[in-house]
């Protein structure tokens, strides 16, 4: 099944009007007074559109209700078009979750530096899976795991996707998904890890695959990993998907990462194919939450004391260079501790050149610019914590007109 909703009729109550100021002059009665036009009803409309498709998101909200030339300029194909392709980049927003029971919220613009109150469409709760690629977001439920929705959050658009294989039941599940930039065609992936009964050391692992294209679920690896499960981070990054196996004993590293290339890989059941392509952790890391940057594979991890690893003294960010890990920053004592009580696992996500990190205790919202290398706080978030142990997360996504699942 399949809703459209056409993002002209997005509800306009989150953003704040601001009434055009009354021009004001000292004249006498016997000046003449001064015709005034519009300027833009001289604009053909060719030119409108490419002055308004470098517009924020947001602004072209605004456009939409100024007149109804305006409001049919920014609805046209012609201006989509024009809108994904100009040199302006459309930062990253981010989604944060007021409530643990339902999926309400507010989105945060990073480039006017405002918070919106925001309705996603399709997912029910808070805790369900989330990942997102170029404007996209699928959902996946945290019950069953067959519900899968992919979606467009700013024109509403989405789609059900049929119900994955392999296991009905399993103990932990990592979603992922990646837009084709060239075609806008997309695929999804499902890691699905369960606990050999009986077996603590050992985990049956699959990897499922959907296709746009075809409408499809492909099977493409079954494996069984010992003294490793699988969690529930994962990510698509240059035709490359990489997740977080963790270990349940027997090895010195808390964490490792798999590598598998989608372009070259057929399906396979064969013992042990996963962790041919395993790579350690850079440091011991409390968690690690993977994410894609302009193709690169960046992780940010909460890193462990010396003495006991599993308490988290500082985050840090690397970026993956063949089977290296490279540090990128650490984060300044003063923002660590600027998030007062800090838990060993938080929140984070970022696409673009723009991360995101978020305490799970806390609404204070943390941004660090790769290219800059500059930390930064966002705006204070409208939310506020009604009771101790309430949690906070959330996501980001890329503000997108013209994509569609």
């Amino acid at each position: 099944m399949e809703a459209e909703t056409s993002w002209t009729n997005y509800p306009y109550s989150y953003i704040t009007y601001v009434p055009e100021a009354e021009s004001y002059s000292e004249q006498s009665d016997d000046e003449a007074k001064v015709e005034t036009f519009s300027m833009d009803s001289h604009l053909p409309d060719d030119l409108l559109e490419r002055i308004l498709s470098f517009l924020p998101i947001a602004s072209i909200f605004r456009a939409s209700t100024v007149c109804k030339r305006w409001n049919e300029i920014v609805s046209s194909r012609r201006f989509l078009w024009n809108f994904s392709n100009n040199s302006v980049s459309q930062r990253p927003w981010y989604f944060m979750f007021t409530s643990t029971d339902d999926p309400s919220g507010y989105a945060y613009d990073p480039i006017i530096r405002k918070w919106y109150s925001f309705n996603l469409p399709c997912i029910e709760t808070s805790n369900w899976f989330v990942a997102s690629s170029r404007g996209l977001v699928c959902f996946m439920d945290n019950d069953c795991r067959n519900k899968i929705y992919v979606s467009n959050p700013i024109t509403k658009q989405w789609r059900r996707l049929i119900e994955p294989p392999g296991h009905k039941s399993t103990d932990y599940t990592a979603m992922s998904t990646s837009v084709n930039r060239t075609n806008r065609s997309y695929s999804v992936s499902i890691v699905k890890s369960k606990q050999v009964p009986g077996n603590f050391f050992q985990w049956d692992l699959s990897i499922h695959l959907y296709s746009s294209e075809t409408m499809t679920w492909t099977t493409s690896v079954t494996d069984v990993l010992t003294g490793w499960r699988g969690g529930n981070d994962s990510v698509i990054c240059d035709d490359v998907l990489y997740f977080l196996i963790y270990s349940t004993g027997g090895s010195d590293h808390r964490h490792g990462l798999i590598a598998l290339n989608l372009s070259s890989m057929g399906s396979s059941s064969s013992s042990g194919i996963l962790m041919r392509s395993f790579i350690p952790m850079p440091c011991s890391l409390t968690c690690g939450r993977l994410m894609n940057l302009r193709e690169r594979l960046v992780i940010v991890g909460g890193i462990g004391k010396h003495d006991r690893p599993e308490i988290i003294k500082g985050i840090g960010i690397w970026v993956l260079r063949g089977k290296e890990w490279v540090e990128m920053a650490r984060m300044p004592q003063r923002f660590f501790q600027g998030f007062g009580e800090f838990d060993d696992v938080f929140a984070s996500s970022g696409t673009d050149d723009l991360v995101y990190i978020q305490s799970y205790g806390s609404p204070a919202l943390l941004t660090f610019d790769m290219n800059l290398k500059y930390w930064k706080w966002s705006q204070k978030c409208p939310v506020t914590k009604r009771f101790p142990l309430q949690l906070f997360t959330g996501f980001c996504f890329e503000p997108r007109l013209e994509i569609a699942p």
